[in-house]
């Protein structure tokens, strides 16, 4: 790889995907330099909170793994000396890395400035070059070309083949196309209701809209305005939030759930 600056590829391991709150778990970087010298830097971190069980199924880092690993705002001052002034790259840090990585960075008290930099991030490049449409699918699974895209019949009967494809490689053949009922909704359970107003976190559940979305939990919002959640009630919004929100008025909180 030709390089006229430093380069650190970095990946985060976190609690979730919620850049506004999650924590890193793990954070691992590789720094190359233009004459092609080669750095690493891996650590674990502890969250300060706990980590998922459905996110410790993704990462396998078990709370235990990071009980005695130092909090992130103790090794930020190393971290930020081993980016140095290098560009950035990694795989959707645009959306997630970086942004999480500059929070936890201000909530250290030190600024990452990395908008200022070169960031390259090679899930916008994929994404922008290769197709993630039905014929690609039929493709990757079944190796073989959709010739009739676009007819309703040829796209249904490539579509069973893949799924069936799928079962074979991610699933069960025993369980059938029940074993893939799972597989895609790691984050859906996160939310309390289908219109994802609402969404589980560490343990609280916290609106997605509004004046309070991501900052308060429903707890905080009963305590210090029920007007808010009044209005709630009365506006366009589903029967499951308005009985959850009847009850949270009346004291009745939701148990968030076993994920």
């Amino acid at each position: 790889m030709k390089l006229t600056r430093p380069l650190v590829v970095l990946d985060l391991e976190t609690t979730g995907t919620w850049v506004e709150k999650d924590r890193i778990v793990e954070i691992g970087m590789i720094r190359i330099d233009p004459d092609g010298a080669q750095r690493k830097y891996l650590k674990r971190v502890n969250p300060g909170m706990p980590i998922p069980p459905n996110v410790t199924r993704i990462i396998n880092i078990t709370d235990a793994d990071v009980k005695d690993a130092p909090r992130f705002k103790m090794i930020a001052p190393e971290a930020l000396d081993f980016i140095g002034d290098a560009d950035l790259a990694g795989f959707n840090i645009l959306r997630f890395d970086l942004p999480l990585l500059e929070r936890e960075f201000y909530d250290a008290g030190i600024n990452l400035n990395w908008r200022d930099r070169n960031a390259y991030d090679a899930q916008k490049i994929y994404h922008i070059h290769e197709k993630r449409d039905l014929m690609a699918a039929y493709l990757l699974y079944c190796g073989k070309r959709l010739e009739n895209a676009h007819s309703a019949m040829s796209d249904a009967e490539a579509t069973l083949d893949i799924l069936d494809a799928q079962i074979a490689q991610y699933g069960s053949e025993e369980e059938g196309i029940e074993s893939l009922r799972d597989i895609d909704y790691e984050m859906k359970s996160d939310y309390f209701d289908k219109d994802r107003k609402f969404c589980w976190w560490n343990g609280n559940l916290y609106p997605t809209f509004g004046k309070y979305a991501r900052k308060k939990d429903i707890k905080d919002i009963v305590t210090e305005d029920r007007r808010y959640l009044e209005w709630v009630m009365n506006a366009d919004f589903s029967d499951d939030i308005k009985a959850m929100i009847k009850k949270a008025l009346s004291g009745d909180f939701p148990s968030p759930p076993n994920i």
